[in-house]
């Protein structure tokens, strides 16, 4: 009988990525894949550090492996796993615990999979984190999350990707194309662009840092790959986000309309105590920019809210940028504290009912935002890519500006991109529509 392996995926689309490149491995040597309510010999957690509640479900997701194989070898790997080995290792149950170069190679780990007393860890120096993995997801019939870059050079002081994940790296451009073209072969209609800081595509292994090819270069490749419908960016930062990639974008035949650019704060004050690499001014202009050459694109923002010196006023500026910005949707975190960050130990700490009330105040900004953007699309012809559940006898899809749409469930719209007329928005905050013609694809 082949030994059954099971994945759960906390965190991030890059980490997604990089499971579903493990389980290709776990395949390759022969191992069955099974969902992690299932039954099976190891479970397998990608960990990630971001949020301090990533850290706090690790346990439980243990527990609910336990409950279903109380003999199943556990491996932990990922951000958490690089960033305090000793403390995932130190889990009731817990056997093997592998850092961010040796997550890889996990298969190389295992020996007869016999639980141990204590969980062993294999951690690098994070600095040896120099060589670069290429991943992509493929577990979604629909869409595939494509790592192109991973590491950061950035110095925020709220972050500890650096610290988890190393320095900047990319991935050769034709290996990209190469695993680009490999997802298309599989149906799968759209390509999310992924990695830590895509932006700063092209600086090659080992700390190199010439760039081969720059993120412009990049997307103007990908646009030429036959059989891929839709690409995505998923998240680039704004001083790297330059008019040209804008300009592209909007005369793309691949390319959708949608940009996620993470914010964080809206205060000049809070942005140089975080040491991000621009001023809110450099923000409203990528904003204007991408209006006045897609006045329909879909602009997502990050914000953290409760950072060390955010006073109320701070937080007024914050919200008062944001509701004047012409943007579709915000992506509110809470600021936590991370171990070994510079903002751990900065003043002006913000009392944790003070950070959740300003959360719920963005949140429902963002409700706010969404609904406006969504209004103003309606009347607009658009085109929609099905996704492949059926929930409570409706399927659901996105336009290719990152409309939610549902309609009556129809097995035969699963991964079908359809034009569409928009018509209303439903009591759950969706959008219905018609049919304009046949199935584009």
């Amino acid at each position: 009988m082949n030994k059954k392996v099971a994945f759960y995926t906390l965190g991030c689309k890059l980490n997604f990525s990089e499971t579903s490149t493990i389980a290709r491995n776990f395949s390759s040597e022969g191992f069955e894949r099974v969902d992690f309510k299932e039954e099976a010999d190891i479970y397998v957690i990608n960990t990630c550090s971001v949020t301090e509640n990533a850290d706090k479900r690790f346990k439980s997701i243990v527990k609910q492996a336990q409950k279903v194989n109380p003999d199943a070898f556990v491996a932990a790997v990922g951000c958490y796993a690089q960033l305090k080995p000793q403390e995932l290792a130190d889990v009731d149950g817990v056997d093997l615990v592998l850092g961010a170069t040796e997550k890889f190679n996990i298969t190389s780990y295992l020996n007869d999979l016999t639980k141990n007393d204590m969980g062993e860890v294999h951690s690098c120096e994070i600095q040896d984190a120099d060589f670069y993995v290429g991943s992509y997801s493929i577990g979604d019939r629909t869409r595939a999350f494509l790592k192109v870059q991973d590491g950061c050079d950035y110095k925020c002081t709220y972050c500890t990707i650096p610290l988890a994940r190393g320095i900047s790296r990319s991935d050769t451009l034709e290996n990209v194309l190469k695993n680009a073209k490999e997802i298309s072969e599989r149906d799968i209609k759209e390509i999310v662009l992924t990695g830590v800081n895509i932006g700063d595509y092209g600086k090659g292994e080992f700390g190199n840092k010439k760039h081969e090819h720059t993120f412009y270069e990049l997307v103007q490749a990908l646009d030429k790959v036959e059989g891929i419908e839709r690409l995505r960016i998923s998240s680039i930062e704004p001083n790297l986000l330059k008019n040209e990639t804008i300009d592209f974008v909007s005369k793309s035949k691949s390319f959708v309309p949608h940009f996620h650019i993470p914010l964080q704060s809206g205060s000049n004050e809070l942005l140089k105590l975080m040491r991000r690499r621009y001023m809110k001014e450099l923000y409203m202009d990528r904003v204007t920019k991408i209006r006045e050459t897609m006045p329909h694109a879909c602009i997502g923002v990050d914000v953290i809210v409760g950072f060390p010196g955010e006073t109320d006023d701070l937080f007024l500026e914050t919200y008062n940028f944001l509701n004047e910005l012409d943007i579709s949707y915000l992506h509110v975190f809470t600021y936590s504290e991370r171990d070994n960050t510079v903002a751990a130990s900065l003043d002006g700490v913000v009392p944790k009912k003070v950070r959740a009330k300003r959360s719920k105040m963005l949140r429902g900004l963002s409700a706010k935002k969404r609904r406006a953007f969504y209004e103003q699309q309606l009347g607009t012809q658009r085109t929609v890519l099905f996704e492949g559940e059926n929930k409570e006898g409706y399927i659901y899809g996105f336009t290719e500006n990152y409309i939610k749409v549902k309609t009556p469930w129809n097995p035969e719209l699963v991964n079908t991109l359809h034009d569409v007329e928009l018509t209303k928005i439903d009591e759950d905050g969706l959008v219905r529509f018609e049919f304009v013609k046949e199935i584009v694809a």
